[in-house]
């Protein structure tokens, strides 16, 4: 194992932390609101033929945290892009996946392939599910603790936490949502995804079936990229865990080497 520093983003910021396992061609992977070891677990077994890149979002340790300690999708992708040098895949997931998206259109050039999984990327704007989600979303990352309680639980198992129906959460989950609570939302994301299909980037768009509004954004995205569509049950929001998945992403990579 080796860890990597990106090189500077943002001025005097301090760059952030990969962690490289494997070898053969550079898979970089970009986590979500949960840790790359939660995000990523599945994927083991692809260390033995790629270098799997664990990029550490700001505010996830060895990472620095970010500026004013407001988690932005914006600085993320400046982040990222420091990091296409090599021309690796991106696989993004959730989060991540937004500033994974921003980071491609940014350096189209610099990225193999383009994986997504159930990326807080809102489309259709008029469908009303996706149009609640992104409200149960938005009201999460400004509110925190103090969300609706109702609405807290049930947004955080759209997101994969793991909730009891009632009492208090865990403290694990407390502590997610203290470094989420004032992130810059994904909502506030428009991306032109249109850049990538007339790149023609190869891309991929992965989603659980676990809810409705999640495979209706995906099914959306994916259209507009021209990308792939694999929906891997089995492992809710952590696709990547999902029994098959990995295989099928293998399978992605290998298509667009």
């Amino acid at each position: 194992m080796t860890s990597q520093q990106a090189k500077d983003a943002a001025g005097n910021t301090a760059a952030i932390s990969v962690i490289c396992e494997g070898k053969g061609p550079e898979v970089l992977l970009v986590h979500g609101g949960a840790s790359p070891a939660t995000t990523w677990s599945g994927l083991e077994q692809l260390s033995e033929r790629w270098t799997l890149m664990f990029a550490y979002r700001r505010g996830f340790a060895p990472s620095p945290d970010p500026p004013g300690g407001r988690q932005d999708f914006e600085l993320d992708a400046a982040d990222i892009c420091e990091l296409l040098d090599n021309r690796p895949h991106l696989v993004g997931h959730s989060y991540g996946g937004v500033a994974a998206t921003i980071a491609a259109i940014r350096r189209p050039s610099r990225v193999r392939s383009l994986t997504l999984l159930e990326p807080t990327l809102f489309l259709p704007s008029d469908d009303p599910d996706v149009a609640r989600f992104r409200r149960l979303g938005d009201e999460f990352l400004t509110h925190g603790l103090r969300t609706e309680p109702t609405n807290l639980r049930e947004f955080l198992t759209i997101a994969g936490a793991r909730v009891p129906g009632k009492g208090p959460l865990p403290d694990e989950v407390v502590r997610s949502i203290r470094r989420a609570q004032g992130s810059r939302p994904p909502s506030e994301a428009s991306p032109p995804l249109e850049v990538l299909r007339e790149a023609g980037i190869r891309s991929l768009v992965a989603s659980g079936d676990h809810h409705v509004a999640v495979e209706r954004m995906c099914d959306a995205v994916a259209t507009v990229l021209g990308a792939q569509r694999m929906i891997a049950p089995g492992a809710g929001h952590f696709v990547a865990a999902a029994p098959g998945f990995a295989h099928e992403l293998e399978s992605f990579l290998n298509s667009a080497e």
